[in-house]
Order: structure tokens, then C-alpha cells, then sequence
């Protein structure tokens, strides 16, 4: 990253709102502006750690989910649930990892039209190398407080289960 700028544009942005009569919508503005480059910092951060290993935020996020599931597979639909992404993006993510050897596509046994994604053993290395140092470079140095982590989950869950990404 660069030299840091010498005031926070976001800041001025809100200020830039309020002089130009958008005051009852400046601090919302700000707050969504400043998640959204904090957004970009963080995956920016992520994709870093996650280069060496060949990685995408977006496929590791599909190996981490099948290093999760009992059998090390899953469906491609509810994959594409849990990831909360468009069935598409899951399937550009796994022709990669196919590729690449670390997941293997499978017919489900019982219902035919259904395609399962497998982790390799290989991508099963991976995925957990990938997961310690994401949490030793990022998670375990967030930059962020105890505190303040805490309240962001809090905040964005509401968020999320206002905007009906979940229910309770």
C-alpha cells in the first residue's frame, strides 16, 4: 500500500454532503462508504496471503466449505447456498480447482442430477495450509479490538438479517 493520504476522504465526503444540504443521509453515506473500502482492504489483505498458494478468495472459500463438510463433498447447488454466490461463480470456481487437481466432480449417488465437488487430498493440504496462514496473517491480526469486533459482528448480523440475507 502507498504513503497514507494526509486526511480521511470519507471524512470530507460527509462534510461535502452536509454543505450540499444532504446532511439527514452524510453519516450513512460515510458509514457505507467506509465499509466498502474497508472491504477492499481486507480482501486486498487476503488475496495477498492467498497468492503463493494459488488461491482466490473466492476458491479458497469453496475449499474451506468442503473441508468443512463431513464427507469432504457437497452439492453444487448448496454450495452455491452456502457461499451466498450465484451457481455460476461456483462453477467457475470449480472447473479452476478441478484444473488445478484440488476438487473432483462426482454424480450423487441417489439423485441423478445432482453434481457432487470433492476435495482431493491434495486440495484438503491446501485448504488447510491456506487457513493457517490466513489465520496467522489476517484473522489473528485483523486490526481490529476484541471490543470492536464483537460489535461489528453484531452490527452487520442485523444488517444482513434486516436485508433477509438469514433468518433467525
Amino acid at each position: 500500500m502507498g504513503n497514507p493520504l494526509p486526511r480521511d476522504p470519507i471524512a470530507d465526503a460527509q462534510r461535502n454532503w452536509e454543505q450540499h444540504g444532504w446532511g439527514d443521509v452524510a453519516a450513512p453515506m460515510a458509514a457505507i462508504t467506509a465499509i466498502m473500502r474497508t472491504q477492499q482492504i481486507l480482501l486486498a489483505r487476503i488475496e495477498g496471503v492467498l497468492k503463493p498458494f494459488g488461491l482466490t478468495f473466492a476458491r479458497y472459500e469453496l475449499l474451506a466449505l468442503l473441508s468443512f463438510a463431513r464427507s469432504g463433498a457437497l452439492p453444487m447447488n448448496k454450495a452455491s447456498a452456502l457461499l451466498q454466490v450465484h451457481p455460476t461463480s461456483v462453477t467457475n470456481a470449480v472447473d479452476r480447482l478441478q484444473d488445478a487437481g484440488l476438487v473432483v466432480r462426482s454424480p450423487h449417488p441417489t439423485d441423478g442430477r445432482t453434481t457432487l465437488i470433492e476435495l482431493t487430498a491434495e486440495g484438503r493440504t491446501l485448504a488447510k495450509s491456506a487457513t493457517a496462514a490466513l489465520n496467522t496473517e489476517v484473522f489473528g491480526q485483523s486490526g481490529f479490538g476484541n471490543q470492536d469486533v464483537d460489535q461489528l459482528i453484531r452490527i452487520l448480523g442485523k444488517f444482513r438479517r434486516n436485508a433477509g440475507d438469514f433468518a433467525d
